[in-house]
């Protein structure tokens, strides 16, 4: 896995070449170059939300369907609907997209497009994040929302060749009745769909104490699922201390405040604990305040395990591809680096072993590919 335990030095920090590309065309920049290699790296993500993925298309459409909504059915007005002035606001933005997924016809929708969008930019594999919750209270069956759900994965994996797996997020905004409803969800065979690998903890983190949701992913884990809590992304590292702690977290999404105590840090590198990192949503929800300030490049110094995430892409107005030309940028990564970074998402992904070596040399193939002479 891609693990960095020194300032960031060859081989995959060396400079980056500009190519001239065949048939005598005008020379790349290197930017332009990565962009390039990045656009058809076969990648997997890992911290991706199911109604924060819903495109400007999608929402419009979904706004059309409900003219009582808020949300704009412009998707030109969308860029300042999805323009934030903190966390709080975001979440309030957040809901009144969510409150646009009122059928399963709607759910279905959305889940098939998000995986068509994630196919267009070469990811093989993406745990997508869903809050059965918000569905099931705004009076969704939750048999036909699971029915949904499983027929766009089949059919996202059928058309697309995209493998969708599902991780169940407790809205922590909800509080503790939607950690029992979303427990419910994912533990009774009767209802638990078959993709289903993991249990969440998702939205604001203020005011709400990790510790209280033991019980709940007790009870997830009991039952064979994998602990994915967020934590660290607008408190302290005392967050992540706790979802390790008291949620058994086996990875984090977010964990930004992570860098302010070297000896969570020096945890996570320890016992190999992924951090899901998504760059352009800490920025967006004001969590850091520029990308140069981010602590990515602090994680990676101190041998932690990061992966490269979207988040919320259009919500934030950047996709998978982007952020990995983020992070190509703030950890002077090359062509070897990048494969290196999309192969940590592989190996830290839930995916089965087969699943994971095919991936893992596809990326292989294709970089040896585009490095050849």
């Amino acid at each position: 896995m891609f693990r960095i335990d020194q300032p960031i030095t060859a081989p995959h920090s060396r400079p980056h070449r500009a190519r001239r590309p065949a048939r005598g065309g005008p020379m790349t920049t290197p930017t332009d170059h990565l962009h390039a290699f990045i656009a058809d790296l076969p990648k997997a993500e890992l911290h991706v939300h199911h109604v924060g993925s819903a495109s400007p298309r999608i929402v419009s459409e979904l706004a059309a369907r409900h003219p009582d909504s808020k949300v704009p059915t412009d998707p030109e007005a969308l860029v300042d609907y999805f323009t934030f002035t903190d966390f709080a606001h975001f979440i309030d933005v957040y809901l009144s997209v969510v409150d646009l997924i009122r059928t399963p016809e709607d759910v279905r929708l959305l889940t098939y497009e998000v995986a068509r969008d994630l196919a267009r930019q070469q990811v093989r594999y993406a745990e997508l994040t869903i809050t059965p919750f918000s569905s099931t209270r705004r009076g969704i069956d939750e048999r036909a929302f699971m029915e949904a759900i499983e027929d766009a994965r089949k059919a996202a994996e059928s058309e697309f060749g995209t493998v969708l797996r599902w991780c169940f997020d407790i809205p922590g905004e909800a509080g503790l009745e939607a950690a029992e409803e979303t427990t419910r969800l994912a533990t009774d065979d009767r209802l638990r769909p078959e993709g289903l690998v993991s249990f969440g903890l998702g939205g604001p983190e203020i005011g709400v104490p990790r510790p209280q949701f033991k019980p709940y992913f007790d009870r997830a884990i009991t039952a064979g699922l994998h602990s994915v809590p967020h934590a660290g992304e607008t408190t302290g590292p005392e967050t992540v201390w706790d979802a390790l702690t008291h949620l058994h977290a086996e990875r984090i999404g977010h964990g930004t405040s992570s860098a302010q105590d070297p000896a969570l840090l020096a945890h996570l590198a320890e016992h190999r604990i992924p951090l899901e990192v998504c760059p352009t949503s800490n920025i967006a929800t004001r969590a850091v305040r520029t990308l140069d300030e981010h602590p990515i490049k602090e994680f990676v110094k101190a041998g932690v395990v990061v992966t490269i995430n979207s988040d919320d892409p259009p919500m934030f107005g950047t996709d998978l591809n982007s952020e990995y030309a983020v992070a190509a940028r703030l950890l002077n990564l090359d062509e070897e680096g990048l494969a290196a970074l999309a192969k940590n998402a592989v190996d830290t992904s839930f995916l089965d072993e087969p699943g994971k070596a095919r991936i893992k040399g596809e990326i292989d193939t294709y970089t040896s590919t585009w490095l050849a002479p």
